[in-house]
């Protein structure tokens, strides 16, 4: 059985300041309503404070979601990170990591695409410095499996192979991601085949890359980087 990535179980934080009890309270509307559609007044509510408390942490909406979403990066990191706890194989840490991701995905849409999608994107393209690191944190753990032959052989995670390393990234993100998102908008189904279907567009999709590695081009970056 497959749990929530806003679990209050798996966080990593606990009630002991009003940052992170506005950050929590955040978390639960998301989660239970599906939608960003919440204001900081019913927050502040939750979180059992004045209204106007939420804004001395956070100069706006905006910034309190990408607190959100850099919380949600750690969740799932840590979830990654569980799930290859007893591995020792590469290639089953990099599938565990899979189901994780996708999992994670399927059980909190709205939490996925706050992370994922547009909406923290600014004018300039950029996120948040906060979101950043904590997704090349999470980036991390997928080079390390790569790095350590998940593809069949060995990669050293150095400058040299770089591209190489993006580029067998961007095919596994691009399918799990797509399939996050056919799964979550019930486009692909049922529900209860999550971890089967997973597993069968993972196989074969690293079945192909052990064949094929195609190096991403060059000055294309794969993260988001963590300079804006």
């Amino acid at each position: 059985m497959t749990q929530d990535i806003s679990t209050k179980e798996q966080r990593p934080y606990h009630h002991g300041d009003l940052h992170r009890a506005i950050v929590e309270a955040a978390l639960d509307v998301l989660s239970e309503s599906q939608s960003t559609e919440f204001s900081l007044r019913e927050l502040a509510r939750r979180a059992g404070v004045s209204h106007n408390a939420p804004y001395k942490h956070f100069a706006d909406k905006r910034e309190l979601l990408a607190a959100v979403s850099a919380i949600g990066f750690e969740l799932l990191a840590e979830r990654m990170a569980e799930a290859t706890r007893e591995l020792d194989s590469p290639r089953q840490r990099l599938a565990a990591m899979a189901r994780a991701y996708v999992c994670g995905g399927v059980n909190n849409p709205a939490l996925y695409r706050l992370m994922f999608g547009g909406y923290l994107a600014g004018q300039d393209e950029g996120r948040p410095v906060i979101e950043r690191t904590a997704a090349y944190n999470m980036k991390a753990l997928i080079v390390s499996a790569i790095s350590d032959g998940a593809l069949g052989r060995q990669i050293a995670d150095t400058e040299p192979n770089t591209r190489t390393i993006d580029g067998a990234i961007l095919v596994f993100w691009s399918q799990m991601h797509g399939l996050t998102l056919l799964l979550a908008d019930r486009l692909v189904g049922p529900g209860d085949k999550v971890e089967e279907l997973t597993e069968n567009v993972l196989q074969g999709m690293l079945e192909g890359l052990v064949n094929s590695i195609p190096a991403v081009p060059e000055g294309v970056w794969v993260g988001p980087p963590l300079a804006g």
